[in-house]
């Protein structure tokens, strides 16, 4: 490392014909730069330098061995610009974990981010059950609900409401539903063992100042291991589920589901952007963060 730094200080003393002048760019004194390329030569076993009081020359050697020295400082300047890029530009690869139900937010929630740099790729990796960040070098993970113990970084970009919603054509088949108690007598739908499925816990509270709340005992007849399973399963009729806002807003208005006991709320669901590291982040991670959370605030039923 030390000849590395030797053969910067001799690329500068070159570049500026002067050891004073290689000095003042390198902030150190001229003796100092002197004994620099004195301990090169002697490492080196040969003279890279004819010094005299008026100017300094290269000797063959010296010419020769310079070429190689200026284009160890130039790939370092390009490493470093590379590097203050990769800080201040989003740039390269993001690699992204999501829910398999996530995708269909990419390009209104990121799309705007991708056009206005085109050195910015997007890998999404998605999956309902959570991934090791680190083993699938993963850059940024959307997670929902609460999040176990890690060393991972998450912030939290806001909370959606879970609605109760059913298919028309099964709610024409059924009993109707107009108090929580009704819920017990009815098909479910669900998930398997899962963050999600913790986090949906049957608590019902009323709307209202009297804070009058119902806990259910929901078992699913139906189950999968997968959100958006759950949603088509739940819009062809199969039963009831407990659906986010993000993912059936659109259903709900059209009249494909239905939401049920509006009067009542569950507990929302935190959503997290979570990194694998602590110290800086990129700015392809950092500008992708911000996009992502002024995205889920413009969704119905997520708040801040």
């Amino acid at each position: 490392m030390d000849d590395l730094r030797r053969m910067a200080v001799f690329a500068a003393v070159v570049r500026h014909r002067s050891m004073s002048a290689a000095a003042r760019e390198l902030g150190m004194s001229t003796s100092a730069v002197s004994q620099q390329v004195r301990l090169l030569e002697q490492s080196g076993g040969v003279t890279l330098l004819h010094r005299s009081t008026r100017k300094l020359t290269l000797t063959e050697a010296g010419e020769r061995f310079h070429v190689r020295c200026a284009e160890l400082v130039t790939a370092a300047e390009q490493a470093r610009a590379e590097l203050s890029a990769s800080r201040d530009t989003p740039s390269g690869e993001l690699r992204l974990s999501a829910t398999i139900g996530f995708g269909r937010h990419i390009e209104p929630a990121l799309g705007q981010l991708l056009r206005a740099h085109p050195q910015l790729r997007l890998s999404l990796l998605v999956d309902d059950a959570p991934i090791d960040l680190i083993a699938s070098r993963i850059d940024l993970a959307i997670r929902y609900g609460p999040l176990s113990d890690s060393n991972w970084v998450a912030r939290r970009l806001g909370a959606f409401d879970v609605w109760v919603c059913a298919a028309p054509a099964y709610l024409a088949q059924h009993s109707p539903i107009s108090t929580p108690a009704d819920l017990q007598d009815h098909t479910w739908l669900g998930l398997n063992t899962s963050t999600l499925s913790l986090a949906l816990a049957n608590t019902l509270k009323r709307k209202s100042k009297s804070a009058e709340s119902i806990t259910l005992q929901l078992t699913p007849r139906v189950m999968s291991n997968n959100q958006l399973s759950v949603q088509q399963m739940c819009l062809s009729g199969m039963g009831l589920g407990l659906l986010g806002s993000i993912d059936v807003d659109a259903d709900i208005r059209s009249g494909r589901l239905v939401r049920l006991l509006p009067d009542w709320q569950l507990p929302p669901l935190d959503i997290w952007a979570v990194t694998p590291q602590r110290d800086a982040q990129p700015a392809k991670v950092r500008q992708s963060i911000a996009a992502l959370a002024d995205y889920f605030l413009t969704l119905p039923g997520v708040v801040a």
